[in-house]
């Protein structure tokens, strides 16, 4: 068995910068043909020239492939009018953290109220640049997602004409809003579609898929499982896949972040294949991307087939899911 999926997209990707860029850049453009690049490095992407710049090095690090990195600022309440007309054309979307709530977001919005956030969101709205948001509050950890739903429901309500994609989504919570409003979408990732807190926690603690937002209860997986797997079109892929180096996720005070980019779609195909649904995986990782996003990216062509896969140990420094497992399907060289 085997799929030819025509330009894919991850549309949330943690690529990092230094020796780290250099490492796992070149896994996500030998599979995918573009991906929505997160902005919280350190200090954090905020202007054009960090946008310009940051590009540069990716394009760098990725060699000949063929891959379009699509560029985000990190959100500021202070942004005006002039300055995101002069970098809208450099950046795909905006990405709002609240502060401290994951890797590198302490200069993330600290009060998340409609009012403060108005003026740089209506303006965002103007020119039809997205908002992505990282949705989780500050509350019990399982709790987090959930919690920020009144959130999401006051920005659709109060800008109607702005983009808004939840990222990372874990819960059938969050799973509802989609079809609550229009303006609302969402990405999903891989390890979501896969692993319960039991599977991070419930043996022996697995560092290499402690994540944030954390894995949730398997009835919050079953109604991820359902929307991408049956290619809904406000969903789309979005990897999430946070390099760390080995000794900041086997420590105290573990990294969070799942490392995914050189099994993804591999593991996409074989798990739609299980379900019967391999024809709906070009929508979940392509088409839907586009559609939401109104884009055309580079033209590739990448074939899955279902020949194992022995999954290197690690990747220089980082260790990806299922280090050295074998997979069922592989892409075709």
């Amino acid at each position: 068995m085997k799929i030819t999926l025509k330009s894919p997209l991850d549309m949330h990707l943690h690529l990092r910068d230094d020796e780290m860029l250099k490492t796992v850049a070149p896994l996500s453009s030998n599979s995918f043909c573009g991906a929505l690049v997160m902005p919280n490095l350190v200090p954090p992407v905020t202007d054009k020239d960090m946008v310009k710049s940051y590009k540069g090095r990716i394009i760098e690090a990725i060699g000949s492939d063929c891959f379009e990195p699509y560029m985000t600022l990190f959100f500021q309440d202070s942004y005006t009018r002039a300055f995101l007309e002069q970098v809208r054309d450099d950046i795909l979307a905006v990405k709002l953290y609240p502060a401290g709530i994951t890797t590198n977001s302490e200069g993330g919005v600290a009060a998340l109220d409609v009012e403060t956030l108005r003026p740089t969101l209506q303006i965002m709205s103007d020119l039809k640049i997205p908002l992505c948001i990282h949705g989780e509050s500050n509350g019990f950890v399982m709790d987090r997602e959930q919690e920020f739903m009144p959130i999401y429901e006051a920005l659709a309500q109060s800008f109607p004409e702005l983009s808004i994609v939840m990222e990372h989504i874990t819960t059938a919570a969050a799973v509802a809003m989609l079809d609550r409003y229009d303006n609302i979408y969402a990405t999903i990732t891989l390890h979501h579609l896969l692993i319960t807190l039991d599977d991070v926690a419930g043996g022996m603690l697995k560092p290499h898929l402690f994540c944030k937002p954390i894995a949730k209860r398997y009835e919050d997986r079953e109604a991820l499982l359902h929307v991408a797997l049956n290619a809904h079109p406000k969903v789309m892929f979005g990897s999430d896949s946070a390099p760390h180096p080995q000794h900041k996720k086997e420590a105290c005070g573990c990294a969070a972040g799942v490392f995914t980019a050189p099994i993804a779609l591999p593991v996409l195909a074989e798990l739609f294949a299980n379900h019967g649904l391999l024809d709906n995986l070009q929508s979940f990782v392509s088409n839907n991307a586009m559609n939401i996003y109104n884009i055309t990216p580079p033209v590739t062509e990448l074939v899955l087939e279902d020949t194992p896969m022995h999954v290197p140990e690690k990747y220089n420094t980082v260790i990806p899911m299922y280090a050295g497992e074998q997979i069922g399907w592989s892409i075709r060289k």
